[in-house]
């Protein structure tokens, strides 16, 4: 996971078995002593373990002791959650004192028995961390106080949140032209907008998408993110439903390929495939010839980084996308860093000169820059940053994540761990901002100072934080105003696989070790995805934080998940088939979130729902709304 996750999760670990409600606990099941130890020992690695994170950059050896550390801090952590998991069921449980006595004297937590199974769990742990601490081979620095890194709140409001766009109106009118063209060559061709990522190919693309003249003179405009993988039915049904603005039937390709005809025949159409990868001529050939039933003057725009791909692609000459002129450089840096005014100080504005000049034109890079120098240093603080971060960059006209990671670097820790989060989404998903804060709630991710704190409104600071720096995008509103869905730049996508470590996970077909599996996510929005309609939860999944199935086509919600008992969000929204849900839903004492809008057959909800005292979040709106007179209030 992101750099400095361990730190945190240590941390919150020694909180945790340092409070007074632990120390209660440890007395009732006789396991006091032990837990003592284990905060012991947590605490003396947690010491060690920001300069371990630090050295990992150069030292191998560091990197592949903080791996095998990493798998038993999660247990320790797993095994925390397990007791306060324990204390919570105790708490709800019904009957008089006798009665739960009697039923906890012939369960699983009679308290001799649980204690002693316990007891060995968190001996055998200890002993793994002290064993993994005394087998480095490398000294660490013990480092105390705060990493150093500070969150600050812009003065402008919310929805004065701008999407800034400087330098690209010559691109604009050139393409628009190259549009507008009459076709020469059949009544569909393929124009190309190629450069390296950052460049901004999508922006334009927008631009062109909205601009007056194409709305008149198209009838009809299609907007399409293709990424990865290139699979022609797949696109066809994306096509359809954005034309449709309806969610497709699961049919074949030749009854989509027929429905699409149905909808483009005799139309002049502007189609934007957007990131586009696809190499293979024959895929890309396949497509086309589904595409040509449009009227003279039809167009296909397509976006992408490989310039064979625009060579595959294109009727006409790609459109080169280049880099911002130096001067247009400038102005997105000082839109950005300074709202539009120059410094005044001849020295600062040579040191802005030259970090303009390092971010070699890209847009994104600039952006990206600047919002950091913005939040994290005072003007007279840009030539430290320069002389001691920025120089030390590699410069690779081609290749700007090295300087996309500065302002990674420079995030809060818990902001790191939202942001690499989000490396489970494929390329050009639409994430739902809400969602996304529950999910971030439900990892753990959100740190609070007041019990009192709401974590939803720190996640949507969280999230505000990161889209002033650039790492999500094109952000929407509802007709409230409240932010809806957002994306992630690719790049921004390729940083956050390259922290984790990991490629797309939300697909988890082919997972080897799903015991230790946190988050288990099938999206509605899962195009590539073909299987079975059956829902069935590895019983391994037994650390799963969070789970969603959302519009998979379930019938039933296993009894069985009650053992997922350290689970925060459950999303079953959707599934029209569902008329139930367990009783066994009610022992999942910990989630938080209730998902279930749209299953239009659910008659009822279990009747132990109130034994669920840490749900926050139900969400049930349907069409039919069967549960219009159940009492929902807030906590």
């Amino acid at each position: 996971m992101a750099e400095g996750v361990l730190f945190d999760i240590a941390g919150e670990i020694i909180k945790k078995l340092g409070s007074r409600a632990f120390c209660e606990m440890g007395l009732w099941w006789g396991v006091r002593d032990e837990l003592k130890k284990l905060e012991a020992t947590v605490s003396s690695i947690h010491n060690m373990l920001l300069d371990a994170e630090e050295q990992q950059k150069q030292n191998r050896q560091v990197k592949g002791w903080l791996e095998k550390l990493q798998e038993i801090v999660y247990d320790a952590d797993d095994l925390v959650d397990d007791f306060a998991t324990e204390a919570l069921r105790r708490q709800v449980m019904t009957g008089n004192r006798l009665t739960k006595e009697v039923t906890l004297f012939f369960s699983s937590s009679n308290r001799l028995v649980y204690g002693f199974k316990m007891g060995h769990k968190i001996k055998a742990i200890r002993e793994k961390l002290a064993d993994i601490e005394a087998d480095r081979q490398f000294r660490l620095e013990v480092r105390t106080g705060e990493r150093g890194y500070t969150t600050m709140v812009r003065d402008q409001t919310v929805s004065s949140v701008p999407e800034v766009v400087i330098g690209r109106e010559g691109d604009k009118k050139a393409t628009v032209e190259l549009l507008l063209a009459s076709n020469s060559k059949g009544n569909v061709s393929v124009i190309s907008i190629v450069g390296i990522g950052g460049l901004g190919k999508t922006t334009l693309a927008q631009f062109i998408f909205n601009d007056e003249r194409i709305k008149n003179y198209f009838e009809l405009k299609i907007w399409v993110c293709v990424s990865d993988p290139f699979d022609v039915k797949i696109i066809v049904r994306k096509i359809l439903e954005t034309a449709t603005c309806k969610k497709s039937e699961d049919l074949e390709l030749e009854a989509l390929t027929s429905q699409l005809g149905n909808i483009l025949n005799g139309k002049r159409y502007l189609l934007v495939l957007d990131d586009v990868w696809n190499e293979d001529c024959e895929k890309w050939d396949n497509l086309k010839k589904i595409l040509l039933g449009g009227s003279s003057g039809s167009k296909i725009l397509v976006t992408t980084r490989s310039k064979i791909v625009a060579q595959i692609s294109s009727t006409e000459e790609p459109y080169l996308l280049e880099g911002l002129s130096p001067s247009k450089s400038w102005s997105l840096f000082l839109h950005v860093a300074l709202r539009g005014q120059e410094p005044k100080d001849s020295k600062i504005k040579k040191i802005v000169e030259e970090i303009v000049k390092k971010c070699v034109g890209v847009p994104l890079a600039i952006k990206t820059i600047a919002s950091l120098l913005c939040y994290k240093y005072s003007e007279n603080e840009w030539g430290t940053f320069l002389e001691n971060e920025l120089s030390k960059v590699p410069q690779n006209e081609n290749d700007i994540l090295p300087t996309l990671k500065l302002s990674y670097d420079h995030l809060s820790s818990p902001l790191k761990h939202c942001f690499a989060y989000c490396a489970l989404f494929p390329k050009g998903y639409k994430i739902d901002v809400k969602t996304l804060i529950h999910l971030w709630v439900a990892q753990g991710f959100i740190e609070s100072s007041s019990s009192t704190d709401c974590a939803d409104d720190i996640g949507l600071k969280y999230f505000m934080e990161l889209w002033w720096r650039s790492f999500f995008q094109e952000v929407k509103r509802d007709k409230f105003g409240n932010i809806h869905f957002c994306k992630m730049h690719d790049l921004m996508h390729d940083l956050a696989t390259s922290i984790t470590g990991i490629g797309t996970t939300i697909n988890p077909v082919g997972l080897s070790n799903t015991r230790k599996l946190r988050t288990f996510l099938l999206p509605h929005q899962r195009f590539f995805l073909e299987t079975s309609r059956e829902m069935s939860i590895h019983l391994n999944f037994k650390k799963l934080r969070a789970f969603g199935v959302s519009g998979f086509g379930i019938k039933t919600v296993p009894n069985y998940i009650k053992r997922l008992k350290h689970l925060r969000y459950l999303d079953v929204s959707e599934n029209y088939e569902i008329r139930t849900l367990p009783n066994s839903i009610t022992n999942l004492q910990n989630l938080q979130v209730l998902n279930v809008s749209f299953c239009n057959s659910l008659m009822e909800l279990p009747k132990d729902i109130k034994k669920m005292i840490n749900l926050r979040h139900l969400s049930w709106c349907s069409v039919s709304c069967p549960f219009q007179n159940f009492p929902v209030h807030e906590r």
